[in-house]
């Protein structure tokens, strides 16, 4: 019976009813409804639960991820095994608690994105808070908010989320004003909150982003501190499908 008590005591506490969770118990035992107890154990459970997939749904929402974009979607077999490994790691969501970066590097069409994304599906499952951005769409929002004077605030919204999503950073030609909001919001997030940035272009060709070299080393240096590198060293999905049809082509000819 302890056992039983204890645990409602965690559900109301965990349901944010400290007054509950000190009067309920004591007075069901005073008052003899000790069998009463399973049934107000599963009820509140029941609500804990409900709480939960509200949650999870209204992080669904906001974090703003292409449904079909999950590991369930994804072909890890045609991943090497050490990209395989260090995904499997990353999917436990351990590295938000020490504000580690998840970099992902490739070509496109290797299917960087797709993981980016379905690791946001898998935090999202967690209770995390999560939010994809198209890099060049969350530039012109940031630039937008400091021409308004607003900077702070949408920065402050941003820190909200646990993890960023940034995809296709190697797209983003910045002009001087750009290049200044999106190393505000790096330094910002700077062993503070992850991202996971997804770019065709790796380091060296950096400066295609950040233009100035002294700008370019100090945005590397604060994402690498804490990241995981992920490397996708693999043919095009696309050109992979491709050669698969040109094979079964040549078959049905021989």
């Amino acid at each position: 019976m302890n056992t039983e008590w204890n645990s409602l005591n965690d559900i109301l506490r965990s349901l944010r009813l400290p007054a509950v969770a000190a009067e309920l118990v004591p007075r069901l035992q005073t008052a003899g409804h000790h069998k009463a107890l399973e049934i107000v154990n599963e009820v509140f459970e029941m609500e804990r639960e409900q709480r939960a997939d509200r949650r999870i749904e209204r992080l669904r929402k906001a974090a703003k991820l292409p449904v079909g974009k999950t590991f369930d979607a994804l072909d890890m077999g045609r991943l090497p095994a050490g990209l395989q490994l260090s995904i499997e790691r990353l999917r436990r969501g351990a590295f938000l608690e020490t504000a580690q970066n998840v970099l992902c590097f490739g070509l496109p069409g290797t299917g960087k994105s797709h993981v980016a994304c379905a690791l946001g599906h898998e935090l999202v499952n967690q209770g995390r808070s999560v939010r994809l951005y198209q890099t060049f769409e969350l530039v012109q929002e940031l630039l937008a908010a400091k021409r308004d004077l607003t900077l702070p605030r949408a920065l402050r919204k941003l820190d909200r989320y646990e993890l960023l999503i940034l995809d296709d950073i190697g797209y983003v030609q910045q002009n001087a004003e750009e290049i200044e909001v999106l190393f505000t919001l790096l330094a910002e997030r700077y062993e503070r909150r992850s991202l996971v940035i997804t770019s065709n272009l790796v380091f060296s060709q950096w400066d295609q982003i950040f233009k100035n070299p002294m700008t370019t080393a100090a945005a590397i240096d604060r994402l690498v501190h804490h990241s995981v590198i992920l490397e996708f060293d693999v043919d095009s999905y696309r050109t992979e499908t491709a050669r698969q049809r040109a094979e079964e082509q040549n078959e049905r000819d021989d």
